[in-house]
């Protein structure tokens, strides 16, 4: 059918050739058309139809994936990753089939490919260089997408800076920090990820006592106060153990630290210890435990254990150190006065 058709094509056109003003073009025009339309025609047709058809399939494929994702999509940063994923693929895609098709086109037309690949390196190679930024960009958003390694939302540290997560892509992601500051990092500066909102998050509560408190009745109290958070049900659905009491951690002068961990939620922290510090305060006040100083030492155990004097069998008094005047010496003599 098809031969048919060109054939009676060709006869029209020789006939209108031959009779009209093109009456004078030799007979080598006619074979280079005739070869044109038997040869050279259905190659570039077919050609043309097999990349629109792998065309429309990838961009059937990624939608798909798209619209999967949307349906059990487990947080918009997930859906956000999937998106540009799926862009990038279905756009790498297409400038792939295209220049294929593009391989196969040109010589039937009559160009030579070999001047034009030559030439397409050596600018290649000139952009590689001018634009090798961009290209470390691409390659470092791909890796950061196809790892996971944070999401929008986020809560992260990239490239010496904090914030919240408010965009990503190939080439750059964009951070907000807590004053409102937008920070535009190029993903060829991020080397180290610190995500301050993957699975859960710790908080660390440094309770000071002064060191005349009794470090058992310490303990037993910031237990108390500390479980009574966690059983709160305001707080319970945050915390996801039990908080930790790591114990006397370090002494400082009359300052003893006890340091309180708190479990929670990623990102959820921040509510359960201001409330457990508030709980913390009142309870330390409540039994009479004094805050430490790392500035003040005691000059003897008598001082801040209120122990009888051996001889005389009454208690010693407590000097306050914060109340002792400093030592005055005469500038002239250097005696003291």
């Amino acid at each position: 059918m098809f031969s048919m058709i060109m054939t009676t094509l060709y006869s029209s056109v020789s006939l209108f050739v031959l009779t009209g003003r093109f009456s004078k073009l030799g007979p080598e025009f006619f074979d280079d058309l005739q070869d044109f339309a038997y040869r050279i025609l259905p190659k570039i047709v077919v050609t043309a139809a097999v990349a629109w058809l792998l065309t429309r399939a990838l961009k059937t494929i990624t939608n798909r994936i798209v619209r999967i994702t949307e349906r059990h999509a487990a947080s918009a940063g997930r859906l956000a990753q999937v998106r540009t994923l799926a862009s990038v693929i279905r756009a790498t895609g297409i400038g792939f089939i295209v220049f294929l098709a593009m391989l196969e086109v040109l010589p039937l037309l009559g160009f030579k490919l070999e001047p034009l690949l030559a030439s397409a390196g050596v600018a290649g190679v000139a952009i590689g260089l001018a634009a090798q930024t961009i290209v470390k960009d691409c390659l470092n958003g791909v890796l950061i997408l196809v790892e996971d390694q944070y999401n929008v939302g986020d809560k992260v540290r990239l490239a010496g800076l904090s914030g919240i997560v408010e965009s990503l892509s190939l080439r750059k992601t964009t951070v907000r920090d807590g004053d409102g500051t937008l920070y535009v990092i190029p993903n060829s500066q991020i080397t180290t990820v610190a995500n301050l909102t993957r699975d859960y998050s710790v908080a660390t509560i440094n309770v000071s006592v002064d060191f005349s408190a009794d470090p058992d009745k310490v303990l037993a109290l910031l237990k108390e106060v500390v479980m009574g958070v966690r059983n709160d049900p305001t707080y319970k659905d945050v915390f996801i153990s039990d908080p930790t009491l790591l114990g006397v951690d370090s002494i400082k002068g009359s300052q003893v630290i006890y340091p309180v961990q708190l479990k929670t939620k990623a990102d959820q922290q921040w509510a359960a210890m201001r409330e457990t510090q508030r709980r913390i305060r009142i309870a330390l006040a409540e039994n009479g435990f004094l805050p430490g100083d790392p500035l003040r030492v005691y000059g003897s155990n008598a001082q801040f254990t209120g122990a009888h004097g051996p001889e005389t069998g009454t208690k010693t008094a407590v000097a306050d150190p914060t109340t002792a005047k400093p030592n005055e010496i005469n500038p002239f003599t250097g005696e003291g006065m």
